[in-house]
C-alpha cells in the first residue's frame, strides 16, 4: 500500500513539476523578447519566498491529526503578494509554487499593485466535518500569521475553499493581532468587509474576454456555440452568463463525464440539479467522455477544469474558432502553439481568469478606505479594467506577431522587472 501511494505521489509531483517548467520558460521567452538578461528571470522565475507548515488539528473523535500546509510568495517588488488558499488532497508545494508565478503574472497584466501569492493544504475537505474544517482554517493562519497581512500578503478563496473559510482565517488573524483586520483577507462575506460581485468576478472576467474575442473574430453572442468544460465556481457561473447573453451552451462536463445537446443544454436546470461540488452528469444516462466535449463542433471552447486538457494529442482536433482558458494551464505550450497555427484564437488563462483577483482588489481597497461600492459599480469598474488589458495583450500579440500566451506574459511580467530593477534588487 505504501509503495503504490508514494508512486502515485511522484506521478503527481512530476505532473505538477512541468506546469511550473511550463511556466517558467514561458516567462523566459517573455523576458528575452523584452530585452532582460538573464538575472531577471533568475530573480522571476521561483517564489522569493517559500512556507511549509505543520497544522495539529484536534479531529471530531478526539484524535490529533497532523496536516501540511504551504504559502509561497512570489515578488513583492510592485506591493503586497496576493492569492487564495486552497484545501485539496494533491496539493503539492511545485503545484503551489507555479500558482503564486501565475498570480503575479495576472496582477501585472490588470495592473494591480500586487505581486503573486498562494497557499494550499493537503486535505479533504470533502471528509471533514463543518468544526474540523474551522479548527484547520484557524490553525494555517497561526501557522503563517507572521508572513501575512494586509500589507504583506493577502490570502483569498481557491478550490475547495469559501467565503466561510476566509471569515475563520480573518477572525483568527484579528484575534492574533488584536485589531479587526478586513483587509488581511478577500471573498469574506459581505457582512464582514465582502465586495459584491467576488463570488462571481472569475467566470465575469472570462465573459467579458469572451465577448472582446468574439469580437476580433467576427463572432456574434447570440447564437453562438458554446463549449465548458468543468461545471465548478467559474464554469456554472459562465455558462449561465454566456446562457443569457443568448448563446448556446451546447456542452458542460464535470468530473464523471459531460452532456451535449447541439440546440443547447437547459442551463438553469442543471444549475438546479447540480449538487455542491458542481457535478450533474450522474443524473443523466447519455453522456459522453470529456474528451469528446473538447472535439465538439461549436463556436468557442472554454476549458474551467483542470490542466492539461488541450495537448499536442488532441489540439489538431479543437473545432473551436476561439479557446479562452478559464482553468489555471489547461493548454500545454505544444497545445498552444499547434492552436495558434491553426488561425484558433487562444486567450490565456492568466488573461482571462484574472477577474477574481481583480474584484479581490477591489474588496482590498473597499476595506482600507472603509466605504463600499454596489454592485454595479464594481461590475463597471471590472469591466473597464478587463477590457482595457484585453487590448492590451491583443495588440502586442498583433504588433509583435507572436501568440496570446507570450503576449500575456510579457505585458504581465514587465512590471515586475521594472519594479525590481528601480529597486535595485537587479
Amino acid at each position: 500500500m505504501v509503495d503504490k501511494n508514494e508512486s502515485g505521489n511522484e506521478q503527481g509531483l512530476k505532473k505538477k513539476r512541468n506546469v511550473l517548467e511550463s511556466t517558467q520558460e514561458v516567462i523566459h521567452d517573455a523576458l528575452d523578447k523584452l530585452g532582460y538578461p538573464q538575472e531577471v528571470y533568475e530573480l522571476l522565475k521561483e517564489p522569493m519566498r517559500l512556507m511549509t507548515v505543520r497544522i495539529p488539528v484536534r479531529m471530531d473523535d478526539g484524535s490529533i491529526k497532523i496536516f501540511t500546509g504551504y504559502r509561497a510568495q512570489h515578488n513583492d517588488a510592485v506591493g503586497p503578494t496576493k492569492g487564495g488558499v486552497r484545501f485539496h488532497p494533491d496539493v503539492t508545494e511545485t503545484e503551489v509554487k507555479a500558482l503564486s508565478v501565475w498570480m503575479s503574472l495576472k496582477a501585472g497584466i490588470v495592473d494591480l499593485p500586487y505581486g503573486g501569492g498562494k497557499g494550499g493544504i493537503i486535505c479533504d475537505p470533502r471528509e471533514m466535518s463543518f468544526r474540523e474544517l474551522e479548527r484547520l482554517s484557524r490553525g494555517y493562519v497561526r501557522a503563517i500569521s507572521q508572513i501575512v497581512g494586509p500589507t504583506k500578503d493577502i490570502p483569498a478563496p481557491d478550490v475547495f475553499t469559501n467565503s466561510q473559510i476566509m471569515a475563520w482565517m480573518m477572525d483568527e488573524y484579528s484575534r492574533i493581532r488584536e485589531f479587526d483586520s478586513p483587509g488581511f483577507i478577500t471573498g469574506k462575506p459581505l457582512v464582514l468587509g465582502g465586495s459584491h460581485g467576488r463570488e462571481s468576478a472569475t467566470a465575469k472576467g472570462v465573459t467579458i474576454c469572451i465577448r472582446e474575442a468574439a469580437k476580433k473574430k467576427g463572432i456574434d453572442i447570440q447564437g453562438a456555440r458554446v463549449v465548458v468544460q468543468g461545471f465548478g465556481n467559474a464554469g456554472s457561473f459562465l455558462s449561465k452568463f454566456m446562457h443569457d447573453a443568448g448563446a448556446k451552451v451546447v456542452g458542460i462536463s464535470d468530473a464523471y463525464g459531460a452532456l451535449y445537446d447541439p440546440e443547447g443544454l437547459d442551463i438553469d436546470y442543471l444549475l438546479d440539479r447540480r449538487d455542491s461540488f458542481g457535478t450533474v452528469t450522474k443524473l443523466f444516462k447519455d453522456t459522453i467522455t470529456n474528451k469528446e466535449l473538447l472535439e465538439l463542433d461549436c463556436d468557442i471552447l472554454v476549458p474551467a477544469a483542470i490542466e492539461n486538457q488541450i495537448t499536442e494529442d488532441n489540439a489538431n482536433n479543437i473545432k473551436a474558432s476561439i479557446v479562452v482558458e478559464a482553468a489555471n494551464g489547461p493548454t500545454t505550450i505544444e497545445g498552444t502553439k499547434i492552436l495558434t497555427d491553426r488561425g484558433i484564437l487562444l486567450v490565456p488563462d492568466v488573461l482571462a481568469s484574472s477577474g477574481g483577483v481583480t474584484v479581490s482588489y477591489f474588496e482590498w481597497v473597499q476595506n482600507n478606505q472603509g466605504y463600499y461600492w454596489t454592485e454595479e459599480e464594481v461590475e463597471e469598474k471590472l469591466e473597464k479594467v478587463m477590457v482595457n488589458a484585453f487590448d492590451t495583450v491583443y495588440r502586442t500579440a498583433d504588433s509583435r506577431k507572436i501568440d496570446m500566451r507570450l503576449s500575456a506574459y510579457m505585458v504581465g511580467v514587465r512590471k515586475m522587472a521594472e519594479a525590481s530593477r528601480f529597486r535595485g534588487w537587479i
